[in-house]
């Protein structure tokens, strides 16, 4: 196994130097000539990242702004479900016993009377009570980033217009899908428990329960809706590193287990409490039930997303250990009683080697190899090793749509489970980003510097649409049902990047697997027996200041 897949790498760098990708000029791409001259000139009268508009690049990681929450199969489908049962007058912010049930504390300046959001947690009650009903199908598909100004740039660009300054927005297919009249929207608070643990890995220990800054949400300062500013535009990048607010702005690991465990715990935690106790997720909970379960995404496997749907880790960092989780073996945190694992696993992880030591991340069970899935792990989950996986990996000369497609045929005429590992070994693992005008050629992002593809980085990978289609192949032979995670992790590696073309991209990438989802429900389902919630797990902080500007002229398409 090991010399095969390090044979197969080889080739593919030999490939990526032999075959590059041939590029376009640059100024027949709208957004590719925009992110090029931002970061050229370190400033643009278009758009900006941060507080301060003459600084482009000022802000690249994550903020408190509030989130959008589009839903589907939920209007009227009853208390618990239906997302009014969180919003409005309903909103735990507007009730201090609601807020310190969800914290474990009251938050400090977040009861608000005039609430319309409701918390992050609240999307695990309706997957929940999605399943007490009996609902068949539950899907959770998360645009890793995307915030509403992630959103509006996308259809500013797709639209070829402005068409709207508020609220749900119109123009994306997330946007204008009815759900045959059974769709929602809101928006959430994203905050977490605390920032700041640290944790032993080895030890699965937290080290100090509390951090040192706490969550909550201030809408005076950090604005009542996603569209509204706050009075204080510091506020939403609150850290234990600076002095901007008194709430610490969260990161994906806390957030996705907000989604899919419904507590909040400290940033770069996986599915354990403030004090590092293991909880149950909805996927548990969904296999205990006999459902199937399985997750999809764009960036390696065992990122904080894809990793908060199944695993136990006081470190999000512990990659290998949470691959071990995911698909049913000894890991640290479940060293004699392995979980089950997931009966779909469908990513990235191919091919990005980690330091012989593997740093501070790993624990002491570290593999040399493979930073994100050890390839002993793969050869463990093998069906031709003896374990439970039908394996799918890139392979040199083989389209990795056709071989996933395989794969997955393989998969349900065995009645195996499928794992499928992609990606590009030198840029981190993840699938290639698409950009704004549907290519593979991004622009320069914040350190000048432009990821580049060779065709066969291109041909050897399949999409997130390639992958969620698979998934839904898989998944759906279970008759009892199925509980499904599928991210778009691409968009938050393209904001933590400033990089406005690889984020609108991204986003469009997103949509076309949400598609694959929703003709999935009219051919095989409906929206009586399906719930699905498309959301992001945080935000960052682009500011839109020209929106006309990210419009392109009429001959570009």
């Amino acid at each position: 196994m090991k010399r095969a897949v390090s044979a197969g790498l080889f080739a593919l760098v030999l490939l990526a130097i032999c075959s590059p990708v041939s590029a376009k000029k640059p100024e027949a791409d709208h957004i590719r000539k925009i992110q090029t001259e931002a970061i050229r000139n370190k400033k643009s009268p278009i758009a900006h990242w941060g507080f301060d508009p003459e600084n482009y690049t000022q802000w690249s990681t994550h903020s408190l702004r509030l989130i959008p929450v589009y839903t589907f199969g939920t209007k009227d489908a009853g208390q618990g479900i239906d997302l009014n049962s969180y919003t409005g007058q309903n909103s735990p912010y507007r009730n201090a016993k609601k807020l310190e049930s969800i914290y474990g504390y009251l938050p400090e300046n977040s009861v608000n009377a005039k609430a319309e959001y409701l918390d992050q947690t609240n999307l695990y009650n309706i997957q929940e009570a999605a399943l007490k009903a009996g609902k068949k199908n539950i899907i959770l598909v998360v645009f890793d980033g995307m915030d509403w100004q992630t959103t509006r740039a996308a259809a500013l660009y797709y639209n070829r217009a402005d068409k709207y300054q508020s609220g749900r927005g119109t123009g994306l297919y997330f946007q204008d899908y009815p759900a045959a009249g059974t769709s929602q929207f809101g928006f959430m608070v994203t905050a977490p428990h605390n920032a700041a643990t640290n944790v032993d890995v080895d030890k699965q220990s937290v080290l100090n329960p509390g951090g040192k800054i706490r969550g909550g949400y201030n809408a005076e300062k950090g604005g009542p809706n996603p569209w509204t500013p706050g009075k204080d535009k510091k506020y939403l990048i609150g850290s234990p590193s600076n002095n901007y607010g008194e709430h610490a702005y969260p990161d994906s690991a806390n957030t996705a287990t907000s989604m899919t465990a419904g507590i909040k715990s400290y940033n770069n935690a996986i599915n354990v409490d403030p004090t590092g106790a293991p909880v149950t997720t909805i996927a548990h909970q969904a296999q205990q039930d006999g459902y199937a379960i399985g997750v999809v995404t764009s960036v390696p496997i065992t990122h904080a997303t894809p990793a908060a749907a199944y695993a136990h880790n006081v470190s999000r960092n512990d990659y290998q250990d949470i691959a071990r989780d995911l698909v049913g073996q000894s890991s640290i945190s479940h060293p004699n009683d392995s979980l089950p694992g997931l009966d779909v696993v469908l990513g990235g992880g191919f091919g990005t080697m980690e330091k012989k030591s593997g740093g501070k991340s790993h624990g002491k069970n570290f593999v040399p190899g493979w930073k994100y899935i050890s390839e002993e792990t793969i050869e463990k989950a093998d069906v031709k090793h003896g374990g439970k996986y039908t394996v799918a990996l890139r392979t040199p000369g083989v389209s990795g749509k056709t071989g996933l497609q395989q794969a997955t045929q393989s998969a349900i005429k065995n009645k195996t489970r499928l794992l499928g590992v992609y990606g590009v070994g030198n840029y981190a693992a993840h699938l290639p980003f698409q950009t704004a005008d549907g290519d593979y050629q991004p622009a320069p992002g914040l350190k000048n510097s432009a990821e580049k593809y060779s065709t066969e980085d291109i041909k050897e990978n399949p999409t997130l649409a390639d992958m969620t289609e698979s998934a839904l192949d898989v998944l759906s032979q279970n008759k009892k049902g199925f509980w499904l995670l599928v991210e778009a992790g691409d968009v938050d590696w393209a904001n933590h990047d400033n990089n406005l073309d690889n984020s609108i991209g991204a986003v469009k990438s997103g949509e076309a697997a949400f598609k694959v989802i929703t003709d999935w429900v009219e051919k095989h389902s409906n929206w009586q027996d399906t719930v699905v919630i498309l959301t992001a797990d945080h935000g960052h902080y682009l500011h839109i200041d020209q929106p006309e500007a990210l419009i392109p002229p009429k001959e570009e398409k």
